[in-house]
């Protein structure tokens, strides 16, 4: 694989960053995605692809992209269309599209509007809360992590974020005051900024999303979802069986845990060797005998 090649791209309210890394495969090419992670945590997972053409980039407001609109909050309706407009660009027809986290949530939204886009979604513990049977606890709670980010800064609110997307079962009506952030060694005092990627501008747009379930259902793109092996009963990790459940198909189980695919990326180290090695099992696996959702 050749080093990536960087570009931008303007959107109504942003200028996306996005990198290419031409593969030697005549494969469609495979999009990375997350959010708000950018094309960083995705380095060693590319390397794992050098035949096929992968395509990385930062969301808007993330990293290098930049919004120019002076909006506060990013919605996955706006990342859709960013992502549309990046394959678009790409301009290699349908493409394959790996997506965690909350880029897994954009990307639903990105095939239920544009299915033609995408050929194979392998949709990575999206943090679909509506779809959850606890879902008004859930939601309480993560409303509890964005006031403590408000009104205390990033330590407070990122405390109470590590918190609940670790807490394993159904999510409690309380689940008692936020931890103190040097628990998780963060700081402890506020230095006035809210510009912060995921407390500020997704946490709450994401995690509130209501899916079309009938567009996904009834949409052209092979959409697989992956939950983490090391993750089991963990929140990411419960709305992948969720979704998986009302979508009518089985959930795959990938190596790891939520960041199974990083390899030292921020700091955190899952299993990418094996992850990749099922995620390019799921990519080869024939469309044909994928069931039918109804």
């Amino acid at each position: 694989m050749t080093a990536p090649q960087t570009q931008t791209l303007e959107t109504p309210g942003a200028v996306l960053a996005y990198d290419v890394r031409p593969g030697s495969g005549t494969e469609p090419p495979l999009l990375l995605i997350g959010s708000p992670m950018g094309a960083a945590g995705f380095g060693t997972l590319a390397a794992h692809f050098r035949d096929r053409t992968v395509v990385t980039y930062d969301p808007r407001g993330v990293e290098r992209s930049r919004r120019t609109d002076g909006a506060t909050e990013t919605t996955p309706e706006e990342h859709a269309e960013d992502l549309s407009r990046l394959i678009a660009t790409v301009d290699a027809g349908p493409v394959d599209v790996f997506a965690s986290s909350g880029g897994a949530v954009n990307a639903l939204v990105l095939v239920a509007r544009h299915p033609e886009q995408v050929r194979t979604l392998v949709a990575h513990e999206p943090p679909a809360l509506q779809l959850l049977p606890d879902r008004e606890q859930a939601l309480a709670a993560t409303r509890q992590v964005r006031d403590a980010y408000r009104a205390r800064g990033f330590g407070a609110g990122m405390a109470g974020f590590i918190r609940l997307v670790g807490h394993r079962g159904p999510v409690p009506d309380d689940l008692g005051d936020l931890p103190v952030p040097a628990v998780f060694g963060l700081p402890a005092e506020d230095d006035g900024s809210r510009e912060d990627a995921l407390l500020g501008h997704n946490l709450i747009s994401c995690t509130h999303h209501e899916h079309d379930l009938e567009a996904l259902r009834s949409a052209s793109t092979r959409i697989v979802v992956a939950v983490g092996e090391g993750s089991q009963e963990e929140l990411a990790h419960r709305c992948g069986l969720a979704l998986a459940e009302r979508l009518g198909t089985p959930p795959v189980v990938f190596p790891g845990d939520h960041g199974g695919f990083l390899g030292g990326e921020y700091g955190q180290t899952g299993e990418p060797e094996a992850f990749a090695a099922t995620l390019r099992e799921v990519l080869a696996a024939d469309r044909d005998a994928v069931p039918a959702r109804g």
